[in-house]
C-alpha cells in the first residue's frame, strides 16, 4: 500500500464544494490543501470546514493563480458557477504552465459548459495543456448504481441479452443560489443544470462494463421543457424575495421541468432507449434521485428516498428549517426519510476516490472532458427539440452556434 497523497486545490466554496469536502473524509489518499473563491469569507469558511474534517492543512488562497502556483498543490477540482468555467480554467492553465512540476490532474464539475461552443473551448484548452483531466458526474459512481449495473450485466445480459431501456431522474424543489435560476448565467434552467446527470447515467447503464460509451451511440432525441411552478405569480414573487430581484420569473423564466427520450444504437445493431426527466418543481421529502435498467429477463431500480432510516416528528414539535434529514429537505415534521450517508449514496465518495487514484497512478479516468462535451451536445439537442417541437437527429445541425432561448432570456413557457 502506497503512502502518497494527492494534494488538491478546490476552485469554489459553495454548496457543491462543501458536499465534496464531506466525501473526502472517506478518500484516504487525498488531502485538501487549498480553497479559492471570489468570496473570501466563504473561502475561509470552507477551508475551516476542511480542516475540521481532518482533510489536511487547508489554506484559503487570494487567487486561483496563487493556489495553482503553490508547489504543495498537485491537482485542481474545478467547481463554481457555470458562467465562470472558461475564465477559471484559463487562469488555472496559465498558472500551471509556469510550474516547475506539472499538475497531475484537473477535474471539472458538471456541466462542462453552458453550450457546445463553450464546451469545445473547454476541451481544446485542456487538450492543449496535456494535463490529465476528469469530468465529474457523481450519479455514475453511486454505489447502488454500480452494484445493480454490474449484477445485471454479469447475470442478466450475459444470458438473456443486453439491456434495452434505462430511466433516470433527479428532482427537488430548486437550487440554493440565485445564478442557477438565471438562464443567461447558468446557460439554461433545470435541463442544463441537472439533466446532465441523467443523460450520462442512462448511457452508462446501457453500456457494457469495460466497453467505451461510443458502443451506445445516441441517434435521436425528443424533449420537452416547461415552467410548471415557479412562473406562477405567487411563486415567482416568493422566488424573487428569497433569491433577489435579479431572479424574475415573470419576465425571464427558465424551465423548472424537463424530460427527454433518447434513442441509442448499440454496437450490436440493436436499439436502446434512455428516458430522462428532471425537475425543480418537485415537492416531497427532499432531493429524489431514481434509476432503472431493464432487459429481456431482468430489471433493477433505485430510489434515493427509499432509505433504511425514517424518523417521525409530530406537529407539536417546532424547530428550525434545515437539511439534516436529506438534501433540499422540504419539511421538518411528519414521517421523514433520513439519508445517513448522502455523500456516499449520491456517488461523491466513489467519484473522488476514482479521480484521485487515476491522477496518482497516471491512468485515464473513466470520465474525461470529452465525455462532458458529449453530454453538452445531447443537452443542446434536447433544447433544440423542445424549442422546435420535434424529434432531432443526432448529431444535431447548427449546434456550434446554438444558444437556448432560455439562456438568451427570450423563452416564453408554453410556446415554441
Amino acid at each position: 500500500m502506497g503512502t502518497e497523497k494527492l494534494r488538491i486545490g478546490i476552485v469554489g466554496s459553495g454548496f457543491i464544494a462543501r458536499f465534496h469536502l464531506q466525501s473526502f473524509v472517506a478518500v484516504r489518499d487525498a488531502e485538501i490543501r487549498g480553497i479559492w473563491s471570489p468570496n473570501s469569507k466563504q473561502a475561509n469558511s470552507a477551508a475551516a470546514l476542511a480542516r475540521s474534517l481532518d482533510l489536511g492543512d487547508t489554506v484559503a488562497h487570494s487567487s486561483i493563480t496563487e493556489m495553482v502556483s503553490n508547489p504543495e498543490i498537485d491537482a485542481i477540482w474545478l467547481m463554481g458557477p457555470n458562467h465562470k468555467r472558461i475564465e477559471n480554467l484559463e487562469e488555472i492553465l496559465a498558472a500551471a504552465a509556469k510550474r516547475s512540476v506539472p499538475l497531475k490532474g484537473i477535474t471539472c464539475e458538471k456541466p462542462l459548459a453552458r453550450n457546445v461552443r463553450e464546451a469545445q473551448q473547454m476541451l481544446q484548452l485542456i487538450k492543449k495543456s496535456k494535463i490529465p483531466n476528469g469530468y465529474m458526474e457523481d450519479h455514475v459512481f453511486g454505489p447502488s448504481v454500480t452494484a445493480g449495473r454490474d449484477i445485471l450485466w454479469a447475470r442478466g445480459a450475459a444470458s438473456a441479452g443486453r439491456p434495452y431501456l434505462a430511466r433516470a431522474a433527479e428532482e427537488h424543489s430548486g437550487p440554493h443560489m440565485p445564478w442557477f435560476w438565471m438562464g443567461e448565467l447558468a446557460g439554461g434552467g433545470v435541463l442544463n443544470d441537472m439533466m446532465c446527470h441523467s443523460v450520462m447515467l442512462v448511457r452508462h447503464m446501457l453500456t457494457k462494463p469495460g466497453a467505451p460509451y461510443s458502443s451506445v451511440r445516441p441517434v435521436r432525441i425528443t424533449a420537452h421543457i416547461a415552467s410548471l411552478k415557479w412562473s406562477r405569480p405567487e411563486y415567482a414573487r416568493q422566488l424573487a424575495k428569497s433569491m433577489g430581484k435579479d431572479v424574475d420569473f415573470l419576465k425571464r423564466p427558465t424551465e423548472d421541468f424537463a424530460s427527454a427520450t433518447i434513442e441509442f444504437e448499440t454496437d450490436t445493431g440493436t436499439m436502446a432507449i434512455g428516458e430522462v426527466s428532471t425537475s425543480w418543481s418537485y415537492v416531497g421529502a427532499g432531493l429524489r434521485i431514481s434509476a432503472e435498467l431493464l432487459g429481456p429477463e431482468y430489471s433493477m431500480s433505485w430510489n434515493s428516498l427509499d432509505t433504511g432510516l425514517k424518523v417521525f416528528l409530530s406537529r407539536a414539535l417546532r424547530g428550525n428549517t434545515g437539511e439534516d434529514f436529506v438534501e433540499k429537505q422540504n419539511a421538518e415534521s411528519g414521517l421523514m426519510p433520513v439519508l445517513a450517508g448522502e455523500a456516499s449514496a449520491y456517488g461523491y465518495e466513489a467519484e473522488n476516490r476514482h479521480f484521485v487514484r487515476a491522477f496518482l497512478h497516471g491512468t485515464r479516468p473513466a470520465l474525461t472532458f470529452e465525455d462532458g462535451f458529449e453530454v453538452v451536445k445531447i443537452l443542446m439537442a434536447a433544447y433544440q427539440s423542445a424549442e422546435q417541437g420535434k424529434t432531432i437527429s443526432l448529431p444535431a445541425r447548427g449546434q456550434e452556434s446554438f444558444k437556448p432561448l432560455v439562456a438568451q432570456g427570450k423563452w416564453k413557457p408554453g410556446k415554441k
